[in-house]
């Protein structure tokens, strides 16, 4: 019951931590006249990608490597099956050819570098390193971009424009406090698990901690979808997989080089490579996200689900 309630209340901190991470950052974005894409690429992504930076940090300090490269690589997976498919099939949108040719590209080059270093066995801090120096270049290229050549009005960013500075930034303060403790009672509470059921931490990562961990990127998703701010929500997705591959893959493994193993080599991560080429193609073909490919993804993502339940289920 007590581990229940530790895992459901870090369920509940990393939701309730990374919504006012979204809210105090889509407020200095809008004062800062940045476009929707990129509010969701890299304001919105960052935000509610910082559940996963805590935990992985904080599962590979405390000696739990397999929840740390599960959480990033079923983080991704979600991101696009499950989160690209329910604010889909809530409501199909569109999206424009710069976020297909621009960001989508990138999120399957970063995809693609991670499945790379995660043949050497471990991601060591050299690693670490060019990633973290590889995601300031993407920021960087990805703003100046979008200030030279704007995509849309910013009044189109669903945030309150009247908040003011100060109370985002209490808003952002708040939000990694609160996202911090979360991530503690989360991983403690995976861990034991994984230990009383005889389950792999890459298992548990993989499916449980992912998907609790992506709640933030669920949440905002779905509310851009409903309110038909479609570049926001793809936006959010694309940011969040750049962000965990080379972002919290590299600062995690600046603070702890992170072992990989075969599994995760040879089948969870070159799968997560294949899932983001299908989101390229996916909204590539009509530069549209319909309902039926919305769930089509989520019948992925549940038969996904299904065969690690399964992998667990023989492991125990």
């Amino acid at each position: 019951m007590i581990l229940a309630l530790q895992i459901v209340g870090g369920f509940i901190g990393l939701l309730i931590g990374g919504e006012l991470l979204v809210r105090g950052a889509s407020a200095v974005a809008v004062r800062l006249g940045i476009s929707p894409l990129v509010v969701g690429v890299v304001i919105v992504g960052f935000g509610t990608s910082a559940p996963e930076l805590v935990t992985c940090v904080r599962a590979a300090l405390g000696g739990s490597p397999g929840i740390a490269v599960g959480n990033i690589v079923g983080s991704n997976i979600a991101n696009i099956l499950l989160i690209l498919g329910a604010a889909a099939f809530l409501r199909p949108f569109s999206a424009s050819r710069k976020a297909v040719v621009r960001d989508g590209s990138i999120v399957i080059a970063t995809a693609v570098a991670f499945m790379a270093a995660s043949f050497m066995g471990v991601i060591d801090r050299t690693v670490g390193a060019v990633f973290v120096l590889a995601l300031i270049a993407y920021l960087a290229y990805t703003i100046s971009t979008d200030r030279a050549n704007p995509s849309a009005e910013i009044e189109d960013v669903p945030a309150p424009s009247e908040v003011g500075l100060g109370k985002a930034m209490v808003h952002l303060a708040l939000g990694v406090i609160i996202v911090v403790v979360g991530a503690e009672f989360l991983v403690d509470g995976a861990v034991e698990v994984a230990r009383l059921f005889d389950v792999s931490e890459e298992v548990i990562g993989l499916t449980m901690v992912a998907i609790g961990t992506s709640l933030p990127e669920l949440a905002t998703s779905i509310m851009a979808a409903i309110k038909k701010h479609s570049e926001l929500a793809l936006g959010n997705v694309l940011g969040s997989n750049v962000y965990n591959t080379i972002g919290i893959g590299g600062i995690t493994a600046l603070v702890q080089p992170v072992p990989v193993s075969q599994t995760m080599q040879y089948f969870d991560i070159p799968l997560m490579v294949g899932i983001s080429v299908l989101l390229v193609v996916v909204v590539a073909t009509g530069k549209r996200v319909t309902r039926w490919e919305g769930a089509l993804l989520l019948m992925l993502y549940g038969g996904y689900i299904a065969f690690q339940s399964q992998v667990g289920a023989i492991t125990a």
